[in-house]
């Protein structure tokens, strides 16, 4: 298949989703052809194709399709995350005020560590990051973090895939300390980072949990090392630790309202 006809396709697909509606929950093949104008022969591949990935439900006595739960499924997953961001806001903007340091949102998406939100710190000198940043999993406190806190498997196929290059001196390149590391950060729950993935930064990251007990983000603080002294970088941990069980309280009870 050409890069024309893949597009095609997904175009076509696309297509036959946005059929469906509040007043239109269940389409047959010839209503399909009516709005689409597309031949039964193309309609029938890819609505097939679409009920063996549970994008659709067929019910075979009516002749007649509808959205499968594999779209429920990813519907919450961007309600979740759209409620996440609504009920961090304030609590990233608290922090940030608090000390007046840069404090940050961040995900697991395609096995890096990606920052959804961003409260920019109030001093001239002060770390910097915008909304869609990505790194390595292995290396600063929010992402070590979130590595960290994945399912043990999970945990051990990245390690196992995952080669461990320098970002700056003090990254860890070694495995075995970085699993030491990792269930380091589990046991005291929250992760902390001298210079590994910037130079001269230091941070501290702790989860955010969902209803389930997974966890679905890490809150972050970061600040130039230079400000940062013992007594600053526990009052960091205090800071982040309870901002981060806060956020996974309101985050679950609120959730389980909507």
């Amino acid at each position: 298949m050409s890069a024309d006809q893949s597009m095609q396709t997904i175009s076509r697909t696309i297509h036959i989703l946005r059929c469906f509606s509040k007043e239109e929950k269940e389409i047959s093949l010839a209503e399909f052809h009516h709005k689409l104008g597309l031949s039964k022969s193309s309609l029938q591949r890819i609505l097939h194709t679409l009920v063996n990935f549970g994008f659709l439900e067929k019910d075979e006595k009516r002749k007649t399709y509808r959205l499968g739960n594999e779209l429920y499924y990813l519907g919450k997953l961007v309600e979740e995350h759209s409620h996440l961001l609504t009920v961090t806001k304030p609590y990233l903007k608290a922090v940030r005020d608090r000390f007046g340091e840069s404090v940050y949102l961040n995900i697991i998406e395609n096995n890096e560590r990606k920052c959804i939100a961003f409260e920019e710190g109030k001093h001239d000198l002060m770390t910097i990051s915008y909304i869609g940043q990505t790194s390595p999993l292995y290396a600063g406190a929010s992402a070590k973090l979130l590595l960290a806190y994945l399912p043990p498997e999970k945990l051990a196929m990245y390690l196992q895939q995952t080669t461990l290059q320098p970002i700056t001196s003090s990254t860890v390149i070694d495995k075995e300390r970085l699993a030491d590391e990792l269930a380091e950060v589990r046991q005291r729950g929250y992760a902390s980072s001298n210079g590994e993935r910037v130079v001269g930064v230091c941070s501290v990251s702790a989860p955010i949990f969902n209803r389930g007990g997974e966890t679905i983000a890490g809150i972050s603080i970061s600040a130039p090392m230079i400000r940062v002294t013992d007594e600053r970088c526990q009052e960091f941990v205090q800071a982040i630790t309870q901002t981060a069980r806060q956020i996974s309280e309101e985050f679950k009870f609120s959730h389980t309202k909507d």
